[in-house]
């Protein structure tokens, strides 16, 4: 069995609660991953129970990437 997460996850900014998905790279299950927008980089940190970033004065939240469970060989 092995854990797989995909490189994309859904960012909500805190003041509108608009969302979008971003790319993600880096990611560290509960401590944090890099989130690129465009060419602008989000450094999103674990707070214990969602991934917290800011960038531009914006506060962006995420519960981050998908994970993918795959059974049998590999």
């Amino acid at each position: 069995m092995k854990i797989i997460f995909d490189n994309k996850a859904m960012l909500t900014n805190t003041r509108n609660e608009m969302s979008i998905e971003a790319e993600i790279d880096n990611f560290r299950e509960g401590k944090g991953f890099d989130a690129f927008l465009a060419t602008n980089k989000i450094p999103m940190k674990w707070n214990g129970k969602i991934y917290v970033g800011n960038a531009h004065g914006m506060e962006f939240t995420s519960t981050g990437p998908k994970e993918r469970i795959i059974k049998g060989r590999f």
